[in-house]
């Protein structure tokens, strides 16, 4: 089958320019170990760094992780930040603001279409904490730009998603990175011991999650002035407007879009790019995809058994088990390893500023991103049918199933196709 991306027709794919160079250039040393150009387009003043170093970053969706994001780049010295993106009217003038008055100026642009953002040749890096329906729309139309991309988690929507952000990573010769912190600094403590040694050979490790999206009936009600709704749904299927139906807050209980599947996972994504990201970064399956998908069922309460390729079993919701309960073999010996760390001080944000810079990988890549979630999408996928699953994670798709491989994506509203 042959798979489209959407088409940025205000982009000129086929005229050479300093972005493409940069690609070329960045690919191309990559390859051989030779330092890559620094992008040089910032237009920000001040001393240091001198604008040559600066990263010239825009951001998409800025509601409340969106906000936070944006406030920890633009404080960034390695930053010069430009242009807002938001379909809300009043939040985008708030965020525009926000940046003009770090600048004392009146020189950021907002746009209420992420591809006008996009077309902007003097960017160089976004980043996007839109809904989650958006999010591989959003990150493959940015590595198609040349931009490299800051997502905030869960990275997709469906398993298909995932492979075609990294294949557009790759293709590219993008940084991506996504977004959740927790990871390294949250779970520091599970990782240091499991990869220091102590709890000796890892055999399992269990994680704790919580509730799954859920089908959304709430009634219509009239739509803010300020507010595009049509860009808000996007690529989810047609719904009234509703101020529950698409509010940011945390919650995956009813009140936001975090709890309706048109958009979310619900806390298994949510949640589980956390703690599934901190369990597998444990016991050192980052790597990999699990093979099996176990659906367990006692006394009533069903629980999933995830076996990977190395022995390694995740285990999500198991009885008498707590959160990140690492079955080992203490007193055999297990050699420490070195934990990976952020590229640069500052958190994941100036991780992945730092490698803009080097054109390394970021700690959380947008392969080990996907890997995560796709931990949760299985989980659900298996919830949904109520049996076991095996997972061919070299062609992502299931083995002999049929009616389970038709979970692996969701249809899409024209033009927003995948």
């Amino acid at each position: 089958m042959t798979h489209r991306t959407p088409h940025l027709t205000t982009m000129n794919h086929h005229q050479t320019t300093r972005r493409d160079f940069l690609k070329t250039t960045g690919l191309t040393t990559a390859a051989i170990g030779f330092p890559t150009i620094i992008p040089s387009t910032a237009l920000g003043k001040g001393d240091t760094p001198p604008p040559s170093e600066r990263i010239v970053m825009g951001g998409i969706g800025l509601g409340n992780m969106g906000s936070g994001d944006l406030s920890n780049f633009l404080n960034n010295p390695m930053v010069q930040y430009v242009a807002v993106c938001e379909v809300r009217g009043n939040v985008c003038n708030e965020r525009k603001n926000q940046v003009d008055g770090k600048y004392n100026n009146k020189d950021c642009k907002a746009y209420v279409d992420f591809r006008e953002l996009l077309a902007r040749e003097d960017i160089d890096a976004v980043h996007i904490a839109t809904p989650d329906h958006w999010h591989a729309i959003q990150i493959i139309e940015a590595c198609r730009a040349g931009k490299d991309v800051f997502c905030q988690k869960p990275e997709t929507r469906t398993l298909r998603e995932g492979k075609l952000v990294v294949e557009a990573a790759r293709r590219y010769g993008r940084v991506v990175s996504g977004g959740s912190q927790r990871v390294l600094e949250d779970y520091r403590d599970i990782v240091r011991k499991c990869w220091g040694g102590e709890l000796g050979p890892i055999k399992a490790i269990n994680v704790e999650m919580g509730t799954m999206s859920k089908q959304c009936n709430l009634p219509a009600e009239n739509c803010p002035a300020d507010m595009d709704w049509e860009m808000w749904l996007g690529p989810a299927p047609w719904a009234p407007y509703n101020s529950k139906r698409c509010d940011g807050n945390f919650s995956c209980e009813g009140g936001s879009w975090r709890s309706y599947a048109d958009y979310s996972g619900g806390n298994m994504t949510d949640w589980g790019a956390h703690h599934i990201g901190g369990a597998t970064f444990a016991v050192d399956v980052r790597e990999l995809q699990p093979t099996d998908v176990i659906l367990n069922d006692e006394g009533g309460k069903k629980w999933i058994s995830f076996k990977y390729p190395n022995g390694i079993e995740l285990t999500l919701n198991k009885p008498g088990k707590g959160q990140h309960q690492v079955d080992g073999t203490p007193g055999e010996k297990r050699d420490a390893k070195k934990i990976p760390e952020y590229a640069a001080k500052g958190g994941i944000g100036a991780d992945f500023l730092e490698c803009i810079k080097t054109r390394g990988k970021p700690f959380r890549d947008i392969e080990l991103a996907v890997n995560t979630v796709n931990v949760s999408h299985l989980a659900m996928i298996s919830y949904t049918l109520g049996r076991s699953l095996k997972w061919d994670a070299k062609n992502q798709q299931f083995i002999g199933d049929e009616e389970a491989n038709r979970f692996i994506d969701r249809a899409r509203r024209e033009p927003w196709q995948l």
